[in-house]
């Protein structure tokens, strides 16, 4: 078993140029093969929302669930560095919530760190939950709870204005105390100028090739969600036609009575048979 992995083992990752792998990860039997492949980050995010729950945005996720899906991913990756996505309205509405709330994904679950999205408006509240203690990863460029002030799942930073906006954001994030930040949706150049000027290890999701590290959701990794494509997704299999195929065998098998066979079968111990059919 690896070591613990935590922000140092991070960091010195950053420091020798190695790159950080993450990935989402939402139920324990997941957990243990993203720990097996030794992922170095494990997000339990709001996308299980849509990934999941089969909802059109993660808006709806709450925080009891959360903090359960998070633990049932404690138990199985117990040495990844474990990121609770803080759901929609849990930090928003005062410093004291947002407290109150991350304060169970560190106690509850087990995590590491909490994300939450924004930039400096975020900045004040970042700053109260890691003067509570509470280790924080910011979350830049698309940021799917504010997916109605953009338009839609919309990528972010494509001109001069919005590329400064996030670069002045991560600069803030971090004067305010997180310890990693996350960049989605972005042009690789912007991404670059962040992670060259950070002192904490930057973690893209389509931000190109320059950042610290990155995040696939696992579920478009492998194949196991169709509902849309974004352009950043590697399919690294198609799960879905694999188990589809597998669904359909069980069928056929089912219908065409080729299952149970008799290897299926748990048989009566010597003699037992007899004695029931001469007794029933």
């Amino acid at each position: 078993m690896r070591s613990k992995v935590n922000i140092n083992a991070l960091q010195n990752k950053v420091n020798l140029s190695e790159k950080i792998t993450m990935l989402t990860c939402y139920d324990y039997p997941m957990a243990l093969l993203e720990e097996k492949a030794g992922i170095d980050i494990i997000l339990v995010g709001d996308s299980m929302a849509m990934t999941v729950l089969g909802e059109e945005t993660t808006l709806g996720m709450d925080l009891d669930t959360m903090v359960t899906h998070a633990k049932a991913v404690r138990k199985g990756a117990p040495t990844a560095y474990l990121v609770g996505d803080m759901p929609y309205m849990t930090y928003q509405i005062s410093k004291k919530e947002a407290i109150r709330n991350a304060s169970r994904f560190m106690a509850e679950a087990g995590c590491d760190a909490v994300k939450l999205e924004g930039g400096s408006n975020m900045a004040d509240t970042v700053e109260a939950m890691v003067k509570a203690t509470i280790p924080v990863m910011g979350h830049l460029g698309l940021t799917p709870q504010s997916m109605a002030q953009l338009g839609g799942f919309k990528s972010q930073g494509r001109d001069c204005a919005g590329a400064l906006k996030i670069i002045e954001d991560a600069k803030i994030l971090e004067e305010a105390g997180i310890s990693l930040l996350l960049l989605e949706a972005i042009p690789p150049e912007v991404g670059k100028i962040v992670a060259e000027r950070a002192n904490i290890p930057v973690i893209g999701i389509g931000a190109g090739p320059y950042v610290h590290g990155q995040l696939m959701i696992v579920h478009d990794a492998l194949g196991f969600f169709d509902a849309f494509t974004p352009k950043f997704v590697k399919k690294y299999v198609n799960l879905n036609s694999i188990i589809l195929d597998a669904l359909e065998s069980y069928k056929n098998d089912v219908v065409g009575e080729q299952y149970p066979e008799d290897g299926h079968n748990y048989n009566f111990m010597n003699g037992e048979l007899e004695k029931l059919l001469r007794q029933a």
